[in-house]
């Protein structure tokens, strides 16, 4: 049930919570339901191992697992289990650090290529349906109403 639904059919009553309460419930919500439809469509892989893909693939160099837990702003444990899920199943390798053996960067694999090269335009068959109607200005507004919201938690 879309959160839309659960509103117009009465089943809560959010007209007594505060604008900031209500948006932070409903992108806790969005997120539930976007995983949900995400991990349905990707089968082999869940959404948040698809997620570090992505943001694998779009750091300048390799990363190490801590600079993808920072970017994926998750602790260092919960990015390991997504990886070895990942190194498993063939989408990334660890290889040493060239200057600084101690290290490990994280590579994405040919097999890992192959499928987001598969899966691309069902990637953006979804994207499309899901911000039809969605301006570029709303976007962004959306975009810098959140970064301001995740720097106030930082400091």
């Amino acid at each position: 049930m879309k959160i839309q639904e659960v509103i117009q059919n009465d089943l809560v009553d959010f007209s007594n919570i505060p604008p900031s309460y209500y948006l932070l419930g409903l992108l806790s919500a969005f997120e539930n339901r976007f995983q949900a439809m995400a991990d349905k469509d990707m089968g082999e892989i869940s959404w948040k191992q698809f997620f570090a893909i992505i943001c694998i693939d779009k750091c300048k160099e390799p990363p190490t697992l801590n600079e993808l837990s920072e970017i994926l702003g998750s602790s260092h444990q919960n990015v390991k289990q997504i990886l070895l899920k990942l190194e498993k199943k063939g989408f990334i390798v660890f290889e040493p650090d060239k200057k600084d053996k101690r290290k490990q960067r994280i590579k994405l694999t040919d097999y890992c290529r192959k499928f987001c090269e598969k899966n691309d335009d069902m990637s953006r068959a979804i994207m499309g349906k899901m911000f039809a109607g969605v301006t570029e200005q709303e976007l962004n507004t959306t975009i810098q109403t959140i970064m301001k919201i995740e720097n106030n938690i930082k400091e």
